[in-house]
């Protein structure tokens, strides 16, 4: 991790086209902007990691849901 001292007003680049700079500092937090393409997903971290979580939860089936599933798409079938 690269760890770096930035004052208000002062920024950093990443790659070729991500751009952040420190806003203003008061009360204990810290407000940055960035400057990034709107193809670039930018996330606060606690957003993020539910994100990630709430993907692993959605790829976990319980086979109960499976049988009820496939006892619908089967009723369908016979419908017809």
């Amino acid at each position: 991790m690269l760890v770096l001292t930035r004052k208000a007003g002062e920024g950093i680049i990443i790659g070729d086209n991500i751009t952040v700079k420190i806003i203003e500092m008061k009360s204990g937090g810290i407000r940055i902007g960035i400057d990034a393409p709107r193809e670039t997903k930018i996330y606060r971290q606690e957003v993020y990691d539910r994100i990630c979580q709430e993907n692993i939860e959605a790829t976990r089936w319980d086979q109960v849901d499976l049988d009820i599933l496939s006892d619908e798409l089967a009723s369908r079938k016979v419908k017809k």
